[in-house]
């Protein structure tokens, strides 16, 4: 009885997961955010799978996905406080300048 007591908590709780699709916020410009059921995972994956899901959106479009800022929930994830991450956008085309004049950094490939 106890474990299916523990597998209908677990249920639950996964299903209070927060995960925006992504939003329009202006003609060009996007924001997707990605929260956790709990405090007990941290906001790394939360970040990575936000990015992962801008990065389809401009692909999708035909565009480049340009980030214009992502804000992460601060510790202690406590009494609400979970681990977040939101990502804000940009799906530019290939020749706009901004994406030419993006700062490159160690390991980073631009994609078309």
């Amino acid at each position: 009885m106890r474990r299916y007591c523990a597998l209908a908590l677990g249920a639950a709780l996964a299903g209070c997961a927060s995960n925006s699709s992504v939003i329009a916020t202006g003609p060009s410009s996007f924001m997707v955010s990605r929260q956790a059921a709990s405090g007990f995972s941290g906001s790394g994956n939360l970040k990575a799978e936000a990015l992962g899901e801008a990065g389809q959106h401009c692909s999708a479009r035909g565009q480049t996905l340009y980030v214009t800022d992502t804000v992460e929930a601060a510790p202690p994830y406590v009494m609400g406080n979970f681990p977040k991450a939101e990502v804000q956008f940009m799906c530019l085309n290939a020749n706009d300048p901004r994406v030419a004049a993006r700062p490159s950094s160690p390991g980073y490939t631009a994609r078309p």
